[in-house]
């Protein structure tokens, strides 16, 4: 190897994966990783995430994940434009932006660019003046709409020429087929519902009291001529589909002779990624791309299943990065973290250093429990651990105290022996660790039990306004992930 390139090596290395006990940069980079410490969510699954991924119900008073809860579109905009629509104008639009176009080369956005073109004046053919022209240009990649035999527009928005693919009539039929069949099936289903649900009742009866045109019951939003199978106007026969299905052809096209002696151009070819964004065109050739539509974006709620509360919900303005309503975790339950983690061996004990944070306002008290060997939830546990048998407090979280270096320390009593630093909202603890496994990851498990003041509760009869909250405590499984063992 010569000189020049020792010292291209040398200043442009390759990445390198850090591990424990190599580097304390490359140890503070993994301890940093989100997904070293898991709060067990048990919702419909039973699921192990960051607590920063997790959402905190004050009505259940339990962690939810984005599979525990029900997803609600609020509205859809596009990403460039940021034009706000509601849900059927984006239905009838196949939700993709009218002004907005992807490159279809390397699908980033592309810009209408103004040239001057040559062009003849009305009055005398012969001469020509300069023109405005707008095409539309790609500034990743540099392809233009003039690449594929596009033509020039007058103006700057609209107008562009798209290809129609040859399935379009198939396609729409089967779309009109396939709603009208859901329809059918969705009236047998509340024709089946109406008749299960409807008391019996002789006919005499009826007739008594009056009560045969209160029997059917319609319900908001399904008419007793719709269960009927009649349409909304007398007379009128609703138009049912044919779809004839597609014949099998019993002789393919031959491939042309110089198929396979036809040397190949790469840069005449497209892609399979660029294929499959056509999905309608599916271009083989690159002089076949065309600008492809933005597709919109949603703003969606979150809300829970079982009390059907909102979680989180964003402001309606697209333009807005801000939420009406954003319940997520790490600003009511106290996070986990690891500090520092030693040299792990096999059958031997060693010390590891956590952090707690406090992340509400008033003081917060914390207790540790070991997690039980036939739980279902210590199955992943690997290691042995040791947890402080005192009670945590931690202090209030004060937003102008928290970078206040001068700020007068909280007079807590803690054990040197449990507690190993306390800074605001925050103390560091020790916790032994044994590990019982010789081959993959140190996995700790634990339950952390602390209070909460649930300040969305309503008041109880005869409660005032000003009265302090009664705290419930909450139970969390921890799972934390201490890395391999030392060599």
């Amino acid at each position: 190897m010569s000189e020049e390139e020792d010292k291209y090596r040398s200043t442009y290395r390759t990445p390198v994966t850090w591990r424990f006990g190599e580097d304390s940069t490359g140890k503070m980079a993994s301890l940093l990783q989100p997904d070293r410490v898991l709060y067990l969510v048990n919702g419909e699954k039973r699921i192990r995430s960051p607590l920063s991924q997790l959402y905190f119900c004050r009505y259940c008073s339990e962690l939810r994940s984005l599979e525990c809860v029900s997803h609600e579109v609020d509205s859809h905009y596009c990403p460039s434009c940021l034009e706000n629509m509601p849900s059927a104008e984006a239905k009838i639009k196949k939700n993709r932006c009218a002004n907005c176009f992807d490159c279809p080369c390397c699908m980033h956005t592309l810009s209408t660019r103004a040239t001057n073109i040559p062009a003849p004046l009305p009055d005398d053919p012969a001469k020509t003046a300069m023109k405005k022209a707008y095409y539309l240009a790609c500034g990743f990649c540099r392809w233009t709409s003039r690449d594929v035999g596009m033509a020039d527009k007058s103006v700057a928005s609209g107008g562009w020429q798209e290809p129609e693919s040859p399935y379009t009539q198939r396609i729409s039929k089967l779309i009109e087929f396939y709603q009208q069949l859901a329809q059918r099936e969705k009236l047998d289903r509340d024709r089946k519902k109406l008749a299960r649900r409807r008391p019996y009742m002789p006919l005499a009866y009826t007739e008594k009291f009056g009560l045969g045109s209160r029997t059917p019951r319609q319900r908001s939003g399904v008419s007793i001529a719709s269960l009927a199978g009649l349409s909304l106007k007398e007379g009128e026969e609703q138009k049912e589909v044919k779809l004839e299905p597609a014949q099998a052809l019993e002789e393919v096209e031959p491939l042309p002779e110089d198929c396979y002696t036809r040397p190949v151009n790469l840069p005449e070819v497209t892609t399979l990624r660029q294929r499959l964004l056509l999905p309608d065109l599916q271009p083989p050739g690159v002089l076949q791309l065309h600008p492809k539509h933005k597709q919109l974006l949603i703003k969606r709620s979150l809300r829970c299943r079982k009390c059907e509360h909102n979680l989180s919900k964003p402001e309606f303005n697209p333009t807005s990065i801000k939420f009406k309503i954003q319940l997520v975790a790490v600003n009511y339950v106290p996070e986990v973290r690891i500090m520092s983690i030693p040299n792990l061996r096999f059958n031997k004990e060693s010390q590891v250093l956590l952090t707690l944070t406090n992340p509400v306002e008033s003081i917060t008290h914390v207790t540790l429990q070991s997690c039980e060997p036939n739980e279902p939830e210590h199955t992943n546990s690997t290691a042995e651990v040791v947890l402080p048998s005192k009670e945590l407090v931690l202090a209030g979280k004060d937003a102008a105290a928290e970078y206040d270096e001068l700020a007068e320390p909280h007079d807590f009593q803690d054990d040197p022996d449990v507690v190993a630093f306390r800074k605001s909202n925050k103390l560091g603890f020790f916790i032994r660790v044994t590990p019982r496994c010789e081959q993959g990851d140190v996995i700790v498990c634990f339950k952390i039990r602390h209070d909460f003041r649930n300040l969305a509760t309503p008041l109880r009869p005869g409660q005032e306004s000003g009265a302090p909250c009664e705290p419930v405590w909450l139970s969390h499984h921890v799972e934390l992930s201490l890395g391999r063992l030392a060599a």
